[in-house]
């Protein structure tokens, strides 16, 4: 009998045992299939509310409208652009006959037509002054140099817009230094032509046609610097910051062959050919050498001078790029000349040397005009070459010696001599630890080291001396109290010049600079002292203009090579013999 309930007991128990597993069965099937059904619901409402996206998206809601992406017209992209020009009616009529029909303008549209207006409105002024009569020799010189200055103006303003052609529009920002510089040198072109002649009717008359030129020029200028914030206004994205020097330090327009020549003792590069007047080179003078140079040649092309005096007038034209000459030493090497304004030459032709080529590097060469004082303006040096170095060069003469005329520049431990405005031009250019010399001038003149000429407040140009030195040459020394000598004066309006950690000799005047013209640019310009030393640094007895001013470090900083030049760094000074930044 226990056995046999046992066996109950272990049946029913089986039963129950069989119960709950059919239950746990069941619910778990039901629980995979409410799952299911939970995940088959949510991926329908995804579905659908995807499909409702898809729909819709293109039909904002009633109770909700999405703002309408912004169309900007053409006048009104105009509008905006020439908001921040000078001469905001001549921008806006040159502008909207260019743009105008079009419904919506792009950007890049209205920076390439500022240009092209200044390149149409030069092609104008070249056409009606064929009709000025000119009665002298010089006066058609200086006509000639005029149509010359204007077509290498139209050369920059094509590069300028080849460059925003082919650059993405958000990188554009990033080349805007290259086009301030091309930019500036067109204002720069526009005004030496109508400076090359003498005052009176055919000046005037040429100032008159140029006018509107101008105008568009400046305009022009003022679009680019304010690139970045006109990009913003019209929603263009990504704008990239300017980074225009490479991982070694340099900048990025100095190569590495040219850095071979840079480095403090580094080897001579071979040269292609070899100038010597004693008949043991390939070409008894430069202006031969440069002529036999092969078009469109890759590479920088070397020629050596072996010592000697070469009486020549030497051009290294627009096409003659890329070009490194050098010397035995800069009284060893020497180019000489004797051309001058008082014999009927305008002051643009009477260069010894005229360096017009991009890249131009010259080292351990003598430059000079040896037309004397009584003969007045007589350059040695006429630079026009971007991204031009002169390094242990030598440029003697009196009036005008060195015409620093246009883009970047850079020399280096140079000696430069000379009386009335004898470093003068409208470049971007850094002179580092460079001799400077007064010499005696005639018994009517006053010495004046600097006569900058930028004539727009926006070029981005000016004349920076850093840890130079000023003193009077042997000529002067003696008789350095009976001549008043300058730091510089105001060719232009906007004339900007830098002196600073300069050694600074008695001989200069304790108001330091000197006015051009009564009050002419006194408001305007930009004159600045920082740090320098010795008996005629005191900014005590300094003029009051409102343009000068005596500057602090970090205001210092923006004329160093990095910035001013668009290196941000370079070597140290151990490999490279150029500083950035401060030498103290």
């Amino acid at each position: 009998m226990a056995f046999q309930d046992f066996d109950l007991i272990t049946e029913r128990r089986k039963q129950e045992k069989q119960q709950k597993i059919r239950r746990r069965i069941t619910t778990a099937i039901v629980s995979i299939v409410f799952i299911i059904l939970v995940i088959a619901a949510a991926i329908g409402v995804v579905v659908y509310h995807q499909k409702n996206a898809d729909t819709t998206s293109h039909q904002p809601k009633k109770d909700a409208p999405s703002a309408p992406k912004p169309v900007i017209t053409a006048e009104k992209a105009v509008k905006t652009v020439c908001a921040g020009t000078d001469y905001k009616d001549t921008c806006e009529d040159s502008l909207l006959k260019t743009v105008k029909g079009n419904a919506a303008t792009q950007p890049k549209a209205i920076l390439k037509a500022s240009m092209a207006v200044v390149s149409e409105g030069i092609d104008e002024v070249i056409e009606k002054a064929k009709s000025i009569k000119f009665d002298t020799p010089l006066k058609k010189a200086a006509f000639d140099d005029c149509l010359e200055l204007l077509n290498d103006a139209k050369e920059e303003l094509n590069s300028s817009i080849s460059t925003i052609e082919s650059t993405e529009l958000a990188k554009i920002s990033l080349r805007t230094p290259d086009i301030n510089n091309w930019l500036s040198a067109v204002m720069s072109y526009q005004q030496t032509c109508i400076d090359g002649f003498p005052d009176g009717e055919e000046k005037a008359a040429l100032q008159k046609l140029l006018k509107t030129a101008k105008e568009l020029g400046s305009n022009a200028l003022a679009v680019v610097s304010q690139v970045s914030s006109i990009f913003s206004k019209f929603q263009v994205p990504n704008l990239k910051r300017n980074l225009l020097a490479d991982e070694d330090g340099f900048p990025t327009w100095i190569n590495e062959e040219d850095r071979r020549i840079l480095k403090v003792d580094g080897p001579r590069l071979t040269p292609n050919v070899t100038v010597a007047k004693d008949g043991s080179g390939n070409y008894t003078t430069i202006t031969a050498a440069l002529n036999a140079m092969p078009e469109k040649y890759k590479g920088r092309y070397v020629i050596y001078v072996k010592e000697g005096v070469y009486e020549e007038n030497v051009i290294v034209t627009k096409k003659m790029e890329n070009i490194t000459m050098y010397g035995e030493g800069s009284q060893k090497s020497i180019i000489t000349g004797s051309k001058n304004f008082v014999d009927g030459v305008p002051t643009f032709q009477t260069a010894t040397f005229a360096a017009l080529g991009e890249g131009f590097m010259a080292q351990s060469l003598g430059f000079r005009n040896t037309a004397g004082p009584e003969k007045h303006q007589a350059v040695a040096l006429r630079v026009q070459a971007d991204r031009s170095v002169f390094l242990h060069c030598r440029m003697e003469g009196y009036q005008d010696t060195l015409y620093a005329q246009t883009h970047r520049q850079f020399y280096r431990s140079c000696y430069i001599t000379g009386t009335v405005d004898f470093i003068f031009g409208d470049a971007a250019a850094i002179f580092q630890n460079c001799m400077i010399y007064v010499r005696k001038p005639m018994d009517n003149q006053q010495n004046v080291v600097t006569a900058q000429g930028r004539v727009d407040k926006r070029e981005t140009t000016g004349i920076v001396l850093q840890n130079c030195h000023i003193l009077a040459d042997d000529t002067l020394e003696p008789e350095k109290a009976k001549f008043k000598s300058y730091l510089g004066r105001p060719w232009k309006e906007y004339s900007r010049t830098v002196i600073m950690e300069t050694q600074i000799g008695d001989l200069i005047q304790p108001a330091g600079w000197l006015e051009w013209s009564g009050d002419f640019a006194l408001k305007t310009l930009y004159y600045t002292e920082y740090n320098n030393k010795g008996p005629g640094s005191s900014t005590s007895g300094r003029i009051k203009w409102p343009g000068y001013k005596v500057i602090k470090r970090g205001d210092a900083l923006k004329f160093t090579v990095g910035p001013f030049l668009q290196g941000d760094t370079w070597l140290k000074s151990d490999q490279v013999p150029v500083r950035f930044g401060m030498f103290r």
